[in-house]
């Protein structure tokens, strides 16, 4: 399902600088795999926002985030690591999930999630402040993550995804466990790529996560947020813009999506 056969296995650890340890056990692993993931490709979606398709076989993910070394939102990050674990030997099913962060009403199912060896939830690209490592599937276990603390809640066949935030349990997502195909990533993936209502057609934004803080650079704002709530914004300036996607992010993003304001 996963197309992991066209996987240039060895590029993508040379790319994210991981090297499995043969004597290691699977979650250990997977754990590292993960972190090494999140911290050498970066949230992006200045495609999106510069209308360039967005391709989700292998080996257009494999260009663009191993080779020209971008980075990508949930359905080029998370399929991609799909493929990465479906070759590892990990069995993989791919989840469909509804961003809330904070928000309610009538939310469309447009986030791709991973549930990995039918115990682990997985997700390498998700632009709100996520998981560094893979949360286990088991309700109302806070699980610390450097400075971050996670949790799910399960009621209804639903799992909600909670971060610890400022004093409180802030939802970040929820999901079902109903598989989804990259086919169904497909539809998903250019509805949220091309419809008006979309949140990543208009400004560029660049996210990653470390054990301290998010960092988000949404057009000229670049905004870091630490789990005590405390927030620092800073405004740049196109060519400060540049400096901070290659130094900070690690993105070297073509001139079309740095140029404009």
């Amino acid at each position: 399902m996963w197309n992991s056969d066209l996987l240039d296995l060895d590029a993508y650890l040379d790319r994210v600088g991981f090297t499995p340890d043969p004597a290691a056990d699977r979650a250990t692993t997977l754990r590292g795999l993960h972190r090494a993931h999140l911290a050498a490709i970066s949230f992006e979606n200045a495609d999106v926002r510069d209308g360039v398709p967005i391709a989700l076989d292998v080996p257009s993910l494999q260009d663009k985030l191993v080779a020209r070394r971008r980075g990508g939102y949930c359905f080029e990050q998370n399929l991609l690591f799909a493929a990465v674990l479906d070759r590892l030997g990990h069995e993989v099913t791919g989840l469909a999930g509804r961003v809330l962060l904070g928000r309610t009403g009538d939310i469309p199912r447009t986030h791709a999630v991973l549930r990995v060896d039918r115990r682990w939830l997985v997700d390498v690209g998700f632009g709100g402040g996520g998981l560094l490592e893979p949360l286990p599937l088991v309700a109302d276990q806070p699980t610390r993550q450097g400075d971050w603390t996670f949790r799910l809640d399960h009621a209804d066949g639903v799992w909600t995804l909670r971060s610890f935030q400022a004093g409180a349990w802030f939802p970040l997502y929820d999901f079902t466990e109903d598989p989804r195909t990259p086919a169904d990533y497909g539809i998903l993936n250019y509805y949220t790529s091309t419809h008006p209502a979309s949140s990543f057609v208009g400004p560029l934004l660049a996210q990653r996560t470390d054990e301290r803080a998010r960092h988000n650079l949404k057009d000229l704002e670049l905004t870091e947020t630490r789990p005590d709530g405390s927030v620092v914004k800073r405004i740049l300036t196109p060519e400060e813009r540049a400096t901070v996607l290659r130094e900070e992010f690690g993105l070297e993003l073509p001139d079309r999506a740095t140029a404009r304001a």
